[in-house]
């Protein structure tokens, strides 16, 4: 915006400059200011909770970790605990196995070569994570086969390779599963075939 310069003559008779509109640019400033945080605020209270109204701690229902028979209740919590910041105790918690039916079949990087896996996968959660993946297995079965895309044909072939490509598999499953329900839960994957040409 450029500044209007008129000529003002006052009772005196000396002639001063003044500027116009240096009042109005400030108010229009101020105005967006109070607009945009008006906006953030609504966006704030309004976008991150549609029904608007008080933005309450969400109560999501998560899978329970499934304690061994046997273990006592103080060791089953002390084991809860741990696991938030690491992998369930294996001692302490009942693995439910998973098997994926058929195989998975994808060219390899580069695009010579190819792999067939069978597989299957492992939680120590609850029913509900054997729930979600078979609700989710086609949204699984294409992550699986998108990481065997990229799978480096020489690497596979050793166990350093594999075991790489088992801890993809289990990441891209369980973005798959944090995706749709807000928790993963596969804690590990197994192959029960393993094909490359």
């Amino acid at each position: 915006m450029t500044d209007i310069v008129i000529d003002e003559v006052p009772a005196d008779g000396a002639k001063k400059k003044k500027k116009k509109g240096g009042k109005a640019r400030k108010l229009i400033l101020l105005f967006g200011l109070i607009l945009a945080a008006a906006g953030g605020g609504a966006y704030a209270y309004f976008g991150l909770n549609p029904g608007g109204g008080e933005l309450e701690q969400a109560e999501i229902d998560q899978p329970e970790l499934v304690v061994r028979e046997g273990v006592s209740d103080n060791v089953a919590e002390d084991g809860k605990r741990r696991a938030r910041d690491g992998a369930p105790d294996r001692r302490i918690f009942q693995a439910t196995y998973i098997p994926l039916e058929g195989n998975f079949t994808a060219n390899l990087r580069g695009g010579d070569a190819f792999v067939q896996i069978g597989m299957g996968v492992s939680t120590y959660y609850d029913e509900r994570v054997v729930q979600n993946v078979e609700r989710h297995e086609m949204a699984i079965r294409s992550a699986i086969l998108l990481a065997l895309s990229e799978a480096d044909p020489v690497e596979i072939t050793t166990l350093r390779g594999k075991e790489a490509l088992k801890n993809g598999l289990k990441n891209a499953i369980n973005n798959v599963l944090t995706d749709r329900e807000g928790f993963g839960g596969i804690d590990d994957v197994y192959f029960t075939s393993f094909v490359t040409q």
